[in-house]
Parts: structure tokens; C-alpha cells; sequence
């Protein structure tokens, strides 16, 4: 059985936070909340937040220990972009991309 959680619509680029999903692919849920409690990236916290909420679902459901139950999963797709305009020199426009991303968590047993 496999439980999963969603958050959507975060304000980071996906980049960034996939360089922190790589970290914890395959680990035991246990040992990737301690891995990322030490990560300097801004991104650990949001997708540690999203791993405590896969492992409360998986409680809730009571499906197995949460904290042994394994990252089968982790998907980070891009959202929606907000476009801003930044003024420039002689009447120009640049266009500052807002970025925004969806992050996925799957635990298995």
C-alpha cells in the first residue's frame, strides 16, 4: 500500500527544490527527515514539510510505521509562472519570471 501527499502552488523554482528531492529518493522516511534537517537549502524545509504530511497519511490510514516506510517516489513539476515587469533604461520592460512548482511525495511499505 502507498500513501501520498501534495503540495502545490510553492513559491520556488522546481530547480532548487529537486536538488533537495535527489538527496532523499530511496531513504527511509525516518532517515530523510533527519537528512533533511541538516540541508542549508531553503527547500528542505518546504519538502520536509510534505514528508511529514506523507507519513501522517500514512498513519491515518494506518497502512504501516511511517517512519520505516520507504520513498518510492518524489515528483517536483513546475506550476504556474508570474510574470512581473521590471522597468529599464529608454522606455524598456524586462519580464521577471515568478516561478512556482507542485512537489509529490510516495511512500511505500
Amino acid at each position: 500500500m502507498e500513501t501520498r501527499a501534495k503540495l502545490k502552488y510553492v513559491r520556488i523554482t522546481p530547480r532548487k527544490v529537486r536538488r533537495v528531492t535527489d538527496v532523499i529518493k530511496g531513504k527511509k522516511a525516518g532517515d530523510a527527515m533527519i537528512s533533511l534537517d541538516f540541508l542549508p537549502h531553503r527547500g528542505s524545509r518546504i519538502v520536509s514539510k510534505v514528508l511529514k504530511s506523507a507519513m501522517a497519511n500514512a498513519e491515518q490510514k494506518k497502512v504501516a510505521d511511517p517512519e520505516s516506510m520507504k520513498i518510492s517516489q518524489v515528483f517536483v513539476d513546475q506550476g504556474p509562472t508570474m510574470k512581473r515587469m521590471s522597468p529599464r533604461a529608454m522606455g524598456r520592460a524586462d519580464v521577471i519570471r515568478k516561478r512556482t512548482c507542485h512537489i509529490t511525495i510516495l511512500l511505500e511499505e
